[in-house]
């Protein structure tokens, strides 16, 4: 027999034991030796579950002793014995990953009753109760350990309250329940082709295999992947001694958060039933009352509640998610854990407990996941648009949304992925429903409380979720819900706003978010804390603007090409492309001008005493031009129709110059700097139009800084070339100007052989500017459109790339050129200016690989700026 330890009494467990103990277990076995009243148990260890899975779902050798060793200690401390028909113990056997997973994983209640024990139950606290607890144990112990579908139970219980007329399970009488369970008997018998199991011992071990095996269940693998949680942590499995919180009206359950897990206000938030057992509450099958209704109902219980709650809350330095249950007037606390909050609440908090000395700035900035932010970047709904409300819920996660309503998980996650936006509508959501929550625009549920499975999901993904609206009536069979008289069909499109609980007919006009004082402050510690600059990617003046407005300190990259796509520019553009000499070339050119110059003078401008990268042009020029299948069609129509011959010879034209231009592989051909250098009056119009508006502004007496960025650049040649050129279009508009004025040139380090010779393109570059994007194309041979639509996600899932490198930074390869490129150019100069202009620039772990590596600064989009900024912070404080 094995010596391991793989079982642990509460009293032998410690906070810090997380990875061991899971997280429900650690947190047991510290309130219990904080002296907390929680009901004794014990804990089967994370490392019990790794070795069932590597020994082909087999027990560990000694891990069943030493259950049963722990079984009889826990005998001991109530004066029960498990199995006993007179004096029954009760256990729940429950899951807890080291990683919060709320309902993605398993449990079982009231496990030790059959039709003995049921009677012992009975003659001691009463023959409803008991027969209420054997019906709730039948139906779980089918569901979780037999894998029985959960509404082939709920429908024999419906039929029983049809029958009565009657909407609440207590209301049934205890003849009525005593059916139930004789029907769950039998549908568990039906199904499994065996008796239900009578022998307490083997429904444990029964349960605790359903319970390590729920580590790999469905759901619980699409939470670990959406949350970047690793598969190889396992789950301990937490037996503790059932109390009950339905013997009757001096009893309950509930579940609270020391804060409010949606607003961070610092008051304690939460519901309770009274008569009731925990997954009363958590599944929305009764809709519960506010935690605040148990001050007037049990005064002295609540009282308690609040110091224990207090008492947790400085212990952990944390806002706490406690579950508890009140058993003949005494509280007892089941769990505790840190709450998970939106991020409005995530930073309050952290802002909050910093001013209340438990946590410092650092800690605080540590707190909050950069990318929860994007929830308060997001839009709600106009408060000055008129709106038609049809139904009011509870405001279970904030923010607002509109889509088309679905009924199922299924249909949202095939329809979101289609780029359709859906509102799940659910009566309430189960963790099989995850895959739906995921692709939906917001959820909506007609029972269920603000602690729901929908509520919580919802909340940690920032998505808004109304609960609890039971003024919908949803029939899914017919595919609709009605309020009053109303109808709304599937398709039908609603809005939901999960910060007020309105349910609105329509799609609904949303507004920027406005900043909150203590999100303001957060920020502000973190451009204390951090040396990595961040700039915003702004291709217009409005852009520009509201990146500064979020913190952005420059402009790292401006994409020229945006600004030729405008529909008047576009006719243009495509006179400039269609030129047969380089006169008609210069014609169409000195059209362009003026309006590029406007568009420089607004951004630049508008990032004042900053600087500016300017990207010059760089796809190839075919993308301005129609496309060459559709000008075919137009120009057969022309022929055959008779059309205007003027007409159909420029078609006929256009056509021949977009197959001139055609490439087989555009991502690698004529464009950038190849562009440059074989239209160099291209890239001369573009620099005159940015030196223009730059002398304009210095003239006016602003402070601009623009950046002249040479793109696709793979030998220092071509830079010099375009450098040269720039330099002297430079001092053109010098002398026209009679203004004097900063500029610099550098280039975007896109292409692998430009970071294997960064040490010599570093002479001509007075700064380097990551294209991660191209880069990340280049280096793996990947067209991103192709990949992404095609193959990733294959790699993604079976493992050969931990995460998408469009969207998270290839550490391992590209992130290799870019030391090497980081390196090799500060050796030639050592104060030459490095950043980065791609996606990744916005990523929280690329933010962090950034700063690692040295670079000055990372550049994304305006909304992101925040993120980033909080994320370099938490690199300089993890990193030093």
């Amino acid at each position: 027999m094995s010596n391991k330890k793989y079982v642990y009494l509460f009293e032998e467990g410690r906070a810090d034991m997380k990875n061991l103990l899971g997280g429900k277990g650690a947190n047991l076995a510290e309130m219990t030796n904080i002296g907390l009243p929680v009901p004794p148990g014990m804990i089967i260890t994370t490392e019990a579950c790794k070795e069932f899975y590597l020994g082909g779902r087999q027990f560990p050798p000694g891990m069943e002793e030493q259950v049963r060793e722990k079984m009889r200690v826990l005998e001991e401390k109530t004066g029960r014995r498990f199995g006993d028909p007179a004096n029954p113990l009760l256990v729940s056997v429950r899951s807890g990953a080291p990683v919060s997973m709320p309902g993605m994983m398993d449990t079982v209640l009231n496990l030790g009753l059959n039709d003995q024990t049921v009677e012992g139950l009975g003659r001691a606290a009463g023959r409803r109760f008991a027969f209420d607890c054997y019906r709730r144990f039948l139906n779980m112990f089918g569901d979780v350990v037999l894998g029985i579908e959960h509404a082939r139970f709920e429908r024999i219980l419906e039929k029983y309250k049809e029958r009565r007329g009657v909407n609440l399970d207590q209301e049934l009488p205890v003849e009525d329940l005593e059916q139930v369970a004789a029907e769950y008997k039998a549908l568990i018998e039906r199904e499994t082709g065996r008796p239900f199991p009578q022998d307490p011992v083997e429904q444990l071990f029964m349960a605790i295999y359903a319970v390590f095996s729920s580590w790999n269940n469905d759901r619980a693998i699409v939470y670990r992947r959406i949350n970047k949680i690793p598969d190889d942590l396992g789950t301990a499995v937490n037996i503790q001694v059932m109390v009950f919180g339905n013997l009757g009206d001096d009893c309950g359950t509930g579940v609270a958060f020391t804060r409010d897990p949606a607003t961070g206000a610092r008051q304690l938030y939460g519901e309770y039933l009274i008569n009731a057992q925990g997954e009363d509450v958590v599944a929305g099958i009764r809709t519960p009352r506010p935690i605040s209704d148990l001050e007037v109902e049990m005064p002295a219980v609540y009282q308690q509640f609040v110091s224990i709650c207090e008492q947790l809350e400085k212990h952990y330095r944390n806002m706490q998610d406690i579950e508890f249950t009140i058993e003949r007037g005494k509280l007892y606390i089941l769990q505790t854990r840190t709450g998970k909050r939106t991020a409005q609440a995530a930073v309050k908090i952290a802002v909050d407990m910093v001013h209340e000395g438990l946590i410092s700035k650092e800690e605080a900035i540590m707190r909050v996941e950069p990318a929860q932010l994007d929830q308060l970047l997001h839009r709600r709904i106009d408060p000055r648009s008129r709106v038609e409300v049809i139904a009011r819920g509870l405001p279970a996660s904030p923010g607002a949304a509109s889509g088309k309503v679905v009924f199922d998980a299924d249909e949202a996650e095939i329809l979101g992925n289609q780029g359709e936006k859906v509102i799940l509508v659910r009566t309430e959501t189960t963790p099989d429903d995850i895959h739906g929550i995921v692709a939906s625009q917001g959820v909506l549920t007609s029972r269920g409380g603000m602690t729901s499975h929908a509520a919580v999901v919802a909340r940690g993904m920032g998505k808004p979720c109304v609960c609890g609206c039971e003024a919908i009536r949803i029939d899914y069979e017919a595919g609709e819900f009605r309020v009053n008289d109303l109808v709304i069909k599937k398709g039908d499109v609603i809005s939901i706003d999960g910060s007020t609980g309105q349910v609105i007919l329509g799609e609904v006009p949303l507004i920027d978010p406005e900043l909150s004082p203590e999100f303001l402050e957060l920020l502000q510690w973190a451009d204390e804390i951090r040396t990595l600059g961040v700039r915003a990617n702004a291709d217009t003046p409005e852009d520009a603007a509201r990146a500064r407005a979020f913190g952005a300190e420059g402009i790292g990259l401006t994409r020229t090409e945006h600004m030729f796509m405008a529909p008047d520019r576009l006719p243009i553009v495509q006179e400039m492309i269609l030129a047969t000499s380089t006169r008609e070339r210069q014609a169409a050119l000195d059209k362009l001008l003026p309006m590029q110059q406007g568009d420089f003078y607004g951004i630049l401008k508008a990032m004042e005493g900053l600087p500016v990268t300017i990207r010059l042009l760089d796809p190839p020029l075919h993308e301005f031009l129609p496309n060459a299948e559709e000008l075919a069609v137009e120009i057969t129509r022309l022929r055959l129709t008779g059309g205007n011959d003027e007409e159909l010879q420029k078609k006929e034209e256009l056509l021949k110059k977009v197959r001139v231009l055609a490439e087989f592989n555009p991502m690698l051909g004529h464009r950038g700097c190849r562009l440059g250098i074989t239209f160099p009056e291209v890239y001369a119009m573009q620099a005159r139009a940015i030196f223009q508006a730059t002398a304009q502004l210095v003239k006016e007496g602003l402070r601009v800084f623009p950046e002249v960025e040479i793109p696709l650049v793979g030998d220092v040649k071509e830079l010099a070339l375009l450098r040269q050129l720039v330099n002297e279009v430079a001092e053109q508009v010098r002398k026209e100007t009679g203004v004097n004025f900063e500029y610099s040139v550098g280039t975007m380090i896109e292409i692998p052989r430009a970071a294997l010779l960064a040490d010599e393109i570093a002479r001509e570059a007075d700064f380097f500017s990551f294209g991660t994007n191209d880069l990340t194309q280049t280096t793996f041979g990947f067209s991103r459109d192709d990949a992404e639509g095609k193959f990733l996600h294959e790699y993604v899932e079976k493992k050969i790339l931990p995460e998408n490198p469009f969207i998270v930074l290839d550490q391992a390869g590209v992130g290799k050129l870019m030391k090497i490129c980081v390196d090799l150019g500060r050796q030639t100069k050592p104060d030459l200016v490095i950043g980065i202009c791609g996606e990744h620039g916005g990523e929280p772990s690329s933010i962090e690989f950034c700063h690692r590596i040295g670079l000055n600064y990372v550049s994304c989009s305006p909304f992101r700026v925040p993120i980033a900024r909080l994320a370099a912070a938490q690199a300089r404080i993890k990193n030093g």
